[in-house]
């Protein structure tokens, strides 16, 4: 470790960021540590998430910790034991549910497998990590979780059925997890990105007529960032929003005042007309 001393407004708490190894994950772990709290990075990729914490490792201040572990947020077991670790000095203060993944492909013709795999790691991993999360928060007198949702939990996404009907199901776990969990002052909020470009290649803001569609749907007219994303997390884990719960809070440029984004030329491309419209 390097640096000062622990200083600022998260200074001696403990947070488990899942999804941490990258992208909106990564942002929102980095925006801990600057702030003076200790993290535990989860993510399924070993190499990936490894490197991620050695590089907030850097110039931490003296007394913060950056710990992490591999692992599918869809396995109980290993959820379970992200959350011991990160509660080892002494409790878990916060949870940033990030892991995420999604499809794009006609509903008819989605493969049962390819279904399951977004609800897995979207809705069951975001319900086993506010199970545990939420547990070891109530046994140390209280905390945050915050779950990345998404635009598509609220505007119609066609052609992303599994990965909308996914985030529409964590706002509705994060609703209900902040009315159960609330009496042991465990507060449960969502953040609802639009479209974030992160180091993951994602199809969706590499083709420029779809971010073009994208971009029209959007008041503020141009792509988020993962700062700008963990930028709401930091403060939905943070003492600032210690009368909040049960919210989910759109970052998108406005997206959400509109409609969803039309993938259809992009889905025509690839799976062809009769797909595209439904005739299988």
């Amino acid at each position: 470790m390097s640096g000062g001393a622990v200083a600022g407004p998260l200074a001696g708490t403990s947070t488990l960021v899942t999804g941490g190894g990258s992208g909106i994950g990564l942002a929102c772990a980095r925006r801990i540590v600057q702030d003076g709290g200790s993290v535990t990075l989860m993510g399924r990729t070993r190499d990936t998430v490894r490197a991620a914490a050695w590089g907030l490792r850097a110039g931490v201040p003296r007394g913060v910790s950056v710990r992490w572990m591999a692992g599918d947020v869809a396995d109980e077991e290993a959820v379970a034991s992200a959350v011991a670790l990160a509660s080892e000095s002494g409790g878990l203060d916060g949870a940033v549910l990030a892991a995420s993944r999604g499809r794009v492909a006609p509903l008819v013709l989605l493969e049962r497998a390819a279904w399951q795999a977004v609800l897995d790691t979207n809705l069951t991993g975001a319900f086993l990590c506010v199970k545990h999360a939420g547990a070891a928060m109530a046994r140390s007198g209280g905390g945050s979780i915050v779950a990345i949702s998404s635009v598509a939990a609220v505007r119609s996404h066609r052609f992303m059925a599994a990965y909308a009907v996914s985030k529409s199901g964590v706002d509705a776990l994060v609703a209900t997890a902040a009315d159960e969990l609330g009496v042991a002052r465990v507060r449960v909020n969502a953040v609802r990105p639009g479209l974030v470009p992160t180091d993951r290649p994602a199809g969706l803001d590499t083709d420029d007529g779809v971010k073009a569609d994208y971009l029209a749907q959007m008041p503020l007219e141009r792509l988020g960032t993962t700062d700008e994303v963990a930028a709401l997390v930091r403060f939905l884990v943070g003492p600032e929003s210690a009368w909040i719960t049960g919210e989910s809070i759109g970052v998108d440029g406005g997206h959400h005042l509109r409609r969803g984004p039309d993938l259809e030329p992009w889905v025509r491309s690839v799976y062809g007309d009769d797909a595209a419209e439904g005739r299988v």
